[in-house]
């Protein structure tokens, strides 16, 4: 069984109207990819480094499909939406599987 892979993203939303369109529109790509929120947004304590205000947390059944879900067209059309409205930093990584 492969690895799952994942998204993780920390982000500063500056429209958060505009935003919920952005979640609306990555719905599909994401579920199309057996996509998996775990962390989308909650409370968090930051003790070390610098981090912005709202984190997320994606898990995919594969690296691959955290990778092929990102490059699709999809999901590139949601990303035109959330580009202009909020600031941040995401990776694609494959998780760890003993």
């Amino acid at each position: 069984m492969a690895a799952k892979g994942y998204w993780i993203a920390h982000n500063v939303v500056h429209d958060a109207e505009s935003y919920k369109k952005y979640q609306a529109a990555n719905a599909a790509p994401l579920a199309a990819y057996g996509a998996r929120f775990v962390v989308r947004g909650g409370q968090q304590t930051n003790p070390e480094g610098t981090w912005n205000s709202r984190t997320v947390v994606i898990e995919f059944p594969s690296y691959a499909d955290a990778v092929a879900c990102y490059e699709s067209d999809a999901y590139k059309a949601a990303y035109e939406l959330r580009k202009d409205i909020s600031d941040g930093n995401l990776v694609i990584v494959e998780g760890y599987d003993p």
